[in-house]
């Protein structure tokens, strides 16, 4: 089959381009090479075997031309970060979508499949339980709650404590603009697909780890931030107390699932989650970065929040292990890995504080003790 990866320059791309060309496929990669992952330059990692068409996801002639040439494609091209530039998410992350769909239509194009690249960030703070009121959706947290440091969400009824469930496909409660446009762009495809009769999957990928995660974009979370600091023999920065929960998931894993659904007809028309499976607070997944450098540092909470960010989520991956796939990986051999290949890997000194450098003047990164908002 030949495939079009859009985004296959990227990390989870690449990966899944790897394993595409493996299995005897031929691939087409369309990636715009932006910055700051890329800065116009291909990676080292992309295979010589795929083609690459450096242009951009929404150019019409360009995909027209593409989709002419090809049987399915992986839709991962995806404006990315924490940063308040609504336009642009709305623009790369839904526009393009549609424009993609919009030419599969115009084009009579028969695809074996879709599959589309969304979220965990689409389940927001997704399910909690309150002993009295039972299954809650709670709302975005306030800044003012952020700023004196109240971290936790009450049940919106009574005010109460919540436990966290794991968060099923049904749920969709973007919080940020980020996940705003990955929850539209995914609506978009799941209708759109489903009209007009072409075989789309939605992979909700959570935290997903490991080699080729880039260094340079501030949105790439922990596992980067975590392995740069204790590569510089400094402490990380625990964002709000560390006791966050998130579900990690290697890109190995991810890329079984990729694989899975492009073959499994079981899996059409559904939205599915691709995570880890368990939860870990921040400040644990800190000590396991810290084992795997030896460092005698723990990572210190400073006061610091990211404004926008949810409080806990936990991806329930029942339905997409009904269809044969499991997380294997834990997150102590995705850090390890990442660890490995950013010892290969030159021009990494430095990322953290250019980051910074970012997100903090554009109010991304507030601190509870700090007067007013960012702006």
């Amino acid at each position: 089959m030949k495939v079009l990866v859009t985004g296959g320059a990227g990390f989870i791309g690449s990966h899944t381009v790897d394993r595409l060309l493996a299995e005897g496929h031929e691939v087409v990669v369309l990636d715009v090479l932006a910055s700051p992952v890329h800065n116009g330059r291909p990676p080292s990692y992309l295979s010589p075997e795929a083609e690459l068409v450096v242009g951009d996801v929404r150019d019409r002639e360009v995909v027209r031309r593409l989709l002419r040439r090809v049987e399915a494609v992986f839709h991962f091209a995806a404006h990315q970060d924490y940063l308040p530039d609504f336009a642009t998410f709305a623009d790369v992350n839904v526009t393009a979508t549609a424009l993609l769909y919009e030419l599969v239509v115009a084009e009579g194009r028969d695809l074996a499949r879709i599959v589309l690249a969304s979220s965990q960030a689409v389940l927001g703070e997704g399910l909690y339980e309150c002993p009295e009121h039972g299954e809650q959706l709670p709302g975005m947290r306030s800044e003012d709650d952020l700023r004196r440091g109240c971290w936790d969400i009450g049940c919106p009824s009574c005010g109460g404590p919540l436990t966290m469930l794991r968060t099923p496909e049904r749920v969709a409660n973007a919080h940020n603009a980020y996940g705003m446009s990955k929850q539209a762009g995914e609506a978009m495809a799941m209708r759109l697909g489903q009209r007009y009769g072409v075989p789309t999957v939605a992979l909700r990928y959570s935290c997903v780890q490991g080699p080729r995660q880039s260094f340079r974009n501030a949105y790439s979370g922990v596992c980067r931030i975590f392995c740069l600091s204790y590569r510089q023999k400094t402490a990380p920065v625990l964002y709000e107390d560390g006791m966050s929960v998130r579900d990690y998931v290697s890109i190995d894993d991810v890329v079984e699932a990729n694989l899975l659904v492009l073959g499994e007809d079981r899996a059409v028309g559904k939205v599915l989650n691709v995570g880890g499976g368990a939860g870990i607070t921040t400040a644990e997944f800190a000590e396991i970065v810290r084992n795997a450098y030896g460092s005698p540092l723990r990572a210190q909470v400073n006061g610091e929040f990211r404004f926008g960010d949810t409080r806990h989520i936990l991806s329930d991956v029942d339905a997409i292990k009904q269809l044969g796939w499991t997380p294997r990986l834990t997150p102590a051999e995705s850090v390890a890995a990442y660890a490995e290949w950013l010892d290969d890997t030159p021009d990494v000194g430095g990322a953290i504080a250019e980051a910074g450098t970012t997100t903090r003047p554009r109010g991304v990164v507030r601190n509870m003790r700090s007067e007013g908002s960012a702006t």
